[in-house]
């Protein structure tokens, strides 16, 4: 009896058995091989290559000012050409009395070294000013503007320097000369924007001399020093002459026009031309271009996995940083954002302000992770180029045509403006070349011979995932 049952347990075990691989595979079991979803992945190789950027539109928030060189990017210039706003309608009191005026240069952090002595030169714009429509270069020409043979004022100082030096250590001031502060007493040349910048064009800062710190310049104004008397009855009731000190505020603010001019006069002798890294430098001055073969993409999705028509999923397309430095005051800052964007849409987007989208530009932030356990990180940014991809094929396919051979783009060095809405999704409101100081090397797309001792094995490539249905 013991026997039957051990044989009929062990044969319900088996069909137990059966039934639960039956059930585990049924799916594939019942569908058909054609019908199956085919998942293939690819690398293919980019070209890379450095590209000197001669100018971007000037837009910026802050503003850099002074003289700084580096070894690798070569060295940066920059100067400021501003508009004054006036306090429209503005009338002086009677028995008013002019008394100085003094133009301001508020900034709380600088680039580079802050025991570096520096010069300023302050000019009047004298021949021409701006139009507020217009969309003015970084490589302006300062001649058109002003006479530079005339100063107004220079400083010497350094960034830093003890308190008792300067009434406000973050503060450069320039004390105009009597002349001038005369010219200003003449409300008439107050009653519009328009007319106070027609009898005042702006003013021109540039440096005299110094190579080792850039100020970053968040407001220029002018003060303007008067005072007045006025009469009124004193105690004993007799007559009492009052004297009021007061002074007016000419700031370079969004109602009138400012342009940081930018140079980077040595860079085609400084900077390298190295197989294994591409630069990344702001402001104006050095982004990569990348290549990627569009068409052989397009003959990969043509060709399919099994006979099944492809798809893209993901072309992730990694940057990485190479020659990561601990920050130094010499040391170029990381860039918080790169913008992958078609080389032929650039001028486009940002004359336009236009926003980030996975079809012309793609946002990549600043990453890093671990190797392991070995406590060396890797730093690198990371773009999706599946929907541009796309995109492209799809555009050349509606005109009867086969995709260009090449897809070029650039890598640019932005600053981010976003805000937050009340249900806490965050949104882009601008985009703008970089015009603060940054510098990355970059791993290039140039495959690197193994035999000949260099250490790089993984050079920018392009990673792409199908599906195919």
């Amino acid at each position: 009896m013991k026997y039957y049952q051990f044989i009929l347990l062990y044969l319900l075990s088996l069909l137990a058995y059966s039934c639960s691989d039956g059930i585990s595979n049924m799916g594939s079991g019942i569908q058909p091989s054609t019908d199956q979803i085919k998942i293939g992945t690819d690398t293919f190789h980019v070209s890379t290559e450095n590209v000197f950027v001669d100018y971007i539109n000037s837009r910026p928030d802050s503003f850099l000012l002074g003289n700084f060189y580096d070894s690798k990017f070569g060295s940066t210039q920059a100067e400021i050409l501003a508009q004054l706003n006036c306090p429209e309608g503005f009338k002086f009191p009677p028995n008013a009395q002019p008394d100085s005026a003094v133009v301001i240069l508020k900034y709380k952090t600088w680039f580079g070294y802050s025991s570096s002595p520096m010069s300023i030169n302050l000019y009047e714009m004298t021949k021409n000013t701006f139009n507020y429509s217009d969309l003015f270069p970084s490589n302006i020409d300062p001649s058109f503007y002003t006479d530079l043979s005339k100063p107004l004022k220079y400083r010497i100082f350094t960034a830093k320097e003890p308190k008792n030096t300067r009434i406000d250590t973050t503060a450069i001031r320039f004390k105009l000369s009597n002349d001038f502060v005369q010219r200003f007493f003449d409300d008439t040349h107050y009653s519009s924007t328009t007319k106070f910048l027609d009898f005042f064009k702006g003013i021109y800062l540039t440096t005299n001399f110094g190579a080792s710190t850039l100020l970053n310049i968040e407001r220029i104004a002018m003060l303007y020093h008067y005072h007045y008397t006025y009469t009124t009855k004193n105690i004993s009731g007799g007559d009492s002459i009052v004297k009021v000190k007061s002074y007016l505020v000419f700031p370079a603010n969004q109602e009138v026009r400012q342009v940081n001019r930018i140079q980077h006069n040595d860079r085609a002798t400084v900077v390298q031309n190295r197989d294994t890294v591409n630069y990344i430098s702001s402001p104006a001055n050095i982004y990569t271009k990348v290549t990627v073969p569009l068409s052989r993409i397009q003959q990969r999705l043509k060709g399919g996995v099994n006979g099944k028509a492809l798809s893209v999923n993901s072309a992730i397309l990694k940057v990485e940083i190479t020659e990561m430095q601990l920050d130094t005051a010499s040391q170029h800052p990381v860039p918080k954002y790169l913008l992958l964007i078609k080389e032929s849409s650039k001028n486009r987007f940002f004359k336009n302000r236009e926003l980030p989208s996975d079809t012309c530009a793609i946002k990549g932030d600043f990453s890093y992770k671990q190797v392991g356990t070995s406590g060396v990180y890797k730093y690198y940014y990371s773009f999706n180029l599946a929907s541009l991809i796309v995109k492209e094929i799809k555009n050349a396919a509606a005109k009867g045509k086969a995709p260009d051979d090449k897809l070029q783009l650039l890598i640019l060095p932005i600053k981010v403006a976003t805000s937050t809405s009340s249900s806490g999704v965050t949104s882009y409101t601008s985009v703008k070349e970089d015009y603060e100081m940054s510098g990355i090397t970059i791993r290039s797309g140039k495959e690197i011979n193994p035999n000949s001792g260099n250490k790089v094995t993984m050079p920018m490539h392009l990673d792409v995932v199908y599906s195919g249905f």
